[in-house]
């Protein structure tokens, strides 16, 4: 099949989030969000339901699509363009995503950039923010996802990730809780959603605005952050996904937990924010495909 021609200045780039509970998709056109979706919800989805979530999200989509960008949770083979493993979405293993894609929206996917959540967000809020430096995002959801951005370039430390800062140990106590990684007391086996519905109930978003900041999920967070800070040396950090964006009237106390005895390390006037919707995955992998379009149409000419 020829690769997709793009004409200069006007391109439509798809971004979409595949996460553990639903899909969620974005269409940037000439470097601007025109649109975002969302599916309907569901539970370690097979992969039709995976197809039909992504079809349901991307029911707006314009009928060209120039480049597309994708979130999985997964470890994923990028010479293969084949999915590995996904322990959360079932439905991506074995999977390679260009044929899942073009079947969901039914229109050919030839130029397919992927990345981890994690990144994506960070990338929407490093380009919207119009932030220098390195930036920190924590997307916490289903799982703990992470990434470190360098004026907007994601620093690699095993495969496409910083290092598995869900899996950190910051234990709180002798009973720390064992992650489903199998690591015991990992920040993850204490923020991510199933361990705090399993803890504070089902309904995760009111679990978390009952908060008043010194819940153990929050010291562990503290933890993990200070931990960052000696790893990596932020100058912002930014809380994103379905957890961090609804941690608003606890940053203060939160901020407080971390900057106790901070190590002298930590950089001076590091900031910490939280992301504006949870939407910045899929606006993210948008962006990132529009780059990585203009970037191979540069090569050409």
């Amino acid at each position: 099949m020829p690769p997709v021609r793009i004409a200069k200045g006007h391109m439509n780039c798809l971004g979409i989030d595949i996460g553990g509970t639903s899909v969620k998709l974005a269409i940037l056109r000439d470097s601007q969000v025109v649109c975002t979706s969302q599916s309907s919800s569901y539970s370690r989805a097979d992969t039709p339901q995976l197809i039909a979530a992504i079809r349901e999200a991307a029911a707006g989509a314009p009928a060209q699509i120039d480049s597309a960008g994708v979130c999985v949770p997964c470890i994923y083979d990028a010479q293969k363009e084949c999915v590995n493993l996904s322990v959360n979405v079932p439905g991506l293993t074995g999977i390679r995503l260009p044929e899942l894609l073009s079947e969901a929206i039914a229109r050919p996917v030839v130029q397919l950039t992927v990345a981890s959540d994690a990144v994506a967000t960070g990338y929407d809020i490093f380009v919207t923010r119009k932030l220098t430096g390195r930036l920190l995002v924590l997307a916490m959801g289903t799982g703990i996802g992470a990434a470190v951005l360098d004026d907007g370039r994601p620093l690699w430390v095993d495969g496409h990730t910083p290092g598995h800062v869900g899996q950190l140990d910051v234990s709180l106590d002798d009973s720390a809780p064992v992650g489903p990684d199998g690591g015991a007391g990992s920040l993850e086996a204490y923020t991510g959603a199933p361990a705090i519905a399993m803890k504070y109930g089902g309904d995760v978003p009111a679990a978390v605005a009952s908060w008043h900041g010194d819940e153990p999920p929050l010291r562990a967070l503290a933890r993990a952050i200070r931990i960052c800070h000696a790893m990596y040396r932020p100058h912002h950090v930014c809380l994103a996904g379905g957890i961090g964006i609804h941690l608003g009237h606890v940053l203060a106390r939160l901020r407080a937990l971390i900057e106790t005895s901070l190590t002298n390390i930590a950089r001076s006037g590091w900031t910490l924010t939280l992301a504006d919707s949870e939407m910045h995955a899929a606006c993210g992998a948008a962006r990132l495909a529009a780059r990585d379009a203009a970037t191979r149409l540069s090569s050409r000419d």
